[in-house]
């Protein structure tokens, strides 16, 4: 059972993808976005190849945890997600996970084009890999 990671913007959908046992996400692509039909049927033949069971989209909250236009867009687009891929869809806070993924390929040996390209998917990926490190059942505390 995979997961997608989606960065959700006006222009792109960064794309990330879980391992089969769903411990680590790895970068996996950039759509271009070319209206919401061309986008799903995009994502369908991704989730298709890849057996992709479930999608974490990306909600940019705003700095003081409030939803707005953004954040309703993002539900929108894992609404029609849902119906369109027949797939279980979560939410989750994506509040400077652009801010990360920038500073993490900074530290890179890439090119700044390069850079540019593979920042939705980066983004992507630290949506998904904090949903799926947040599913991981916690170890007992051994101090009790």
């Amino acid at each position: 059972m995979r997961t997608f990671g989606l960065d959700v913007g006006t222009r792109t959908v960064g794309v990330a993808l879980s391992d089969a046992l769903g411990m680590t996400a790895q970068t996996l692509t950039t759509l271009r976005r070319a209206g919401l039909r061309t986008d799903l049927a995009a994502l369908r033949k991704l989730a298709q190849t890849h057996e992709v069971t479930r999608a974490v989209v990306g909600l940019p909250l705003n700095m003081d945890g409030s939803e707005g236009a953004s954040a309703a867009r993002s539900r929108a687009f894992g609404a029609a997600l849902a119906r369109a891929l027949e797939v279980e869809v979560h939410y989750w806070d994506e509040r400077l996970s652009t801010v990360a993924a920038h500073r993490a390929l900074r530290e890179s040996d890439l090119s700044g084009e390069r850079r540019r390209a593979l920042v939705d998917q980066v983004a992507a990926a630290l949506i998904l890999q904090g949903w799926l490190d947040a599913q991981r059942p916690t170890a007992p505390d051994e101090s009790e």
